[in-house]
């Protein structure tokens, strides 16, 4: 059961440090896919909400429109502490009222979602000269989907609605995030979603805050024989595997000729 109310805000467009950006829009607060790795958890301190994350969203509404001319040659993600396109924008249409501030304007829009429902808005997209669409995803097997993003799209919906995005001419990529350990088999991906894409970004498994517990109760629930090398990794401090990994991805990608990028080491990331 998810609460939901109406916000009223007096703004919608956030100034960001996340790398590739230069500006957020979440038109929501909260995001019922409730995935046991959300790195968003922390906005809950900023709300009234008791309910966990993941169980209550709020709908934000703005009257005052973007002022979208100071934006010229700025880019504006879609989202960074919620999913655009959660399971409520069907009922409410907070994204797609947003980005029909953009239609005909020279901004750069990028959106980053879990849901097949982003294809609803393809005839929007179209109107938007510079708009690339990401999906998000860390494995191909569904079964542990359902554990990890309970309430996110399945992975077949994901690959058919990059599938659909790709042939209605839409920019595409896709975010390998977060990748876990022993888990993730970022070549399998690349190889599902090569078709559709050439472009992929990568992000690694931090364990910060309450979800460390979270994740780690999952590791040994159902990948047991995996708790060592988490332990090594989040207990002890060891970037070892990572920067292996990251030396991996970056050589796949480079004989496959591929466009890609590496958020790792989030403590080290400067906006380049």
């Amino acid at each position: 059961m998810v609460t939901v109310n109406e916000i009223e805000v007096k703004g919608i467009l956030t100034k960001t440090k996340i790398p590739a950006a230069d500006y957020v829009i979440n038109p929501y607060v909260g995001c019922p896919h409730k995935c046991i790795y959300c790195y968003a958890e922390f906005m809950k301190r900023f709300t009234n909400h008791h309910e966990p994350w993941g169980d209550f969203i709020d709908v934000k509404q703005c009257s005052r429109k973007i002022n979208i001319e100071r934006l010229k040659n700025a880019t504006v993600n879609f989202s960074s502490v919620t999913d655009a396109y959660n399971p409520f924008e069907k009922k409410f249409k907070k994204t797609r009222e947003l980005l029909e501030q953009f239609a005909g304007s020279e901004v750069k829009i990028e959106i980053l979602t879990k849901s097949d429902l982003v294809i609803r808005d393809i005839d929007l997209f179209k109107k938007i000269p510079h708009i690339r669409i990401g999906i998000s995803m860390n494995t191909l097997d569904d079964a542990i989907r359902k554990i990890t993003e309970p309430r996110a799209s399945s992975i077949k919906k994901r690959l058919d609605a990059l599938k659909t995005l790709h042939e209605q001419k839409i920019k595409t990529w896709v975010f390998l995030s977060p990748i876990f350990p022993g888990i993730t088999d970022f070549k399998a991906i690349i190889h599902a979603c090569k078709p559709y894409t050439g472009a992929f970004y990568f992000e690694n498994l931090n364990l910060r805050g309450a979800y460390r517990a979270r994740v780690m109760k999952y590791i040994a629930d159902y990948h047991a024989g995996l708790l060592p090398l988490y332990k090594e990794i989040y207990q002890r401090g060891d970037i070892g595997y990572w920067e292996e990994m990251e030396k991996e991805i970056h050589a796949f990608c480079k004989k496959n000729k591929l466009n890609y990028g590496s958020y790792f080491y989030h403590e080290k990331i400067r906006k380049k």
